[in-house]
């Protein structure tokens, strides 16, 4: 809601005789006029019901419970089956060939060497040389030119191998053992037979579902639910009162010019042309209003929080 601005048709008035309001020795602040007193609110938490209490009916599912069974899995049978025959093990030595005399040839043993054998003995021949000999006194003339020389011919041998008995052949006669043969035999102890044997029945435990409790309806009563809410309750105030104002002859131009300063350095910025005209008295009420002021005039508060200062 925009403030509702009062003031006095003689504030106007003295903007047309500001020249002789300055000259003026009447007092600043010595007049009084109703304002309109900011309603004052104070923010107060309440509970309110958000649900009220009511009945409900709540369906109760049934409860189970896992209770160990016995089940049978096989009935009980007979069974009839072979028990095999039992033996034992049997060994036995029998004669396979039986002890015997046996001669045999024991051949000769040799040894083998070697030997030289002279095949012609060393011998002096008579060779015919027909150039003059080295050593003509060894030698013989012979008719004519040639001479009968004497050559040392060397012995001549062989080597030859010979195999000389060491041992003559004889026989022996040896004794041969008789010959065994182990012979393992299986022996019946227990003959086969048929058994019958009784098996029991099988069961195997398992958890059983059991219906402990059948499901059920029940009646509650749910009980309220509330909320905090806030409001804005009136403590005082939205009312006229008589306050002290600024006389109507002391709004000179100087004094507009120092209230249009001062208000827009209060943060509601005005032209500071002298004049109190629309956009002024706006931005005046505009404070008024934010810091909680009497409204309609330009009071002593309005002065003092300000900070102007004004000649009395």
């Amino acid at each position: 809601m925009k403030p509702v601005i009062l003031l006095l048709t003689g504030i106007i008035c003295s903007q047309l005789s500001s020249a002789v309001a300055e000259e003026s020795a009447g007092p600043v602040l010595g007049c009084e006029a109703s304002v309109l007193l900011p309603e004052r609110f104070e923010i107060v938490t309440e509970q309110v019901v958000d649900q009220p209490e009511r009945m409900e009916i709540v369906v109760l599912p049934a409860e189970y419970e896992m209770v160990p069974t016995e089940m049978l899995v096989r009935a009980a049978w007979t069974e009839r089956r072979i028990v095999p025959a039992q033996y034992t093990t049997e060994t036995e030595q029998v004669l396979v060939r039986p002890e015997r005399t046996e001669t045999i040839v024991i051949p000769a043993e040799y040894e083998t060497h070697t030997e030289r054998v002279l095949l012609r003995p060393a011998e002096t021949r008579w060779n015919v040389v027909t150039r003059d000999p080295e050593n003509r006194s060894a030698c013989v003339r012979s008719l004519g030119a040639a001479w009968l020389c004497p050559v040392e011919v060397p012995p001549v041998y062989e080597t030859v191998t010979k195999t000389e008995i060491v041992t003559p052949e004889r026989t022996e006669t040896r004794v041969i053992p008789a010959e065994f043969r182990t012979l393992v035999k299986q022996i019946e102890t227990v003959p086969e037979r048929i058994e019958t044997v009784e098996h029991p029945a099988e069961y195997e435990t398992v958890m059983v579902e059991t219906l402990v409790v059948p499901a059920r309806e029940e009646v509650r009563i749910v009980p309220a639910t509330y909320r905090t809410v806030e409001k804005r309750v009136s403590t005082g105030g939205g009312m006229m009162s008589t306050r002290p104002v600024v006389c109507d002859t002391a709004l000179s131009e100087g004094v507009v010019t120092a209230l249009q300063n001062a208000l827009t350095e209060a943060g509601h910025p005005v032209e500071a042309d002298g004049v109190l005209g629309p956009a002024t008295l706006a931005a005046l009420a505009a404070f008024q209003s934010e810091r909680g002021l009497p409204m309609g005039h330009l009071t002593e508060e309005s002065v003092t929080v300000l900070g102007m200062s004004l000649g009395r």
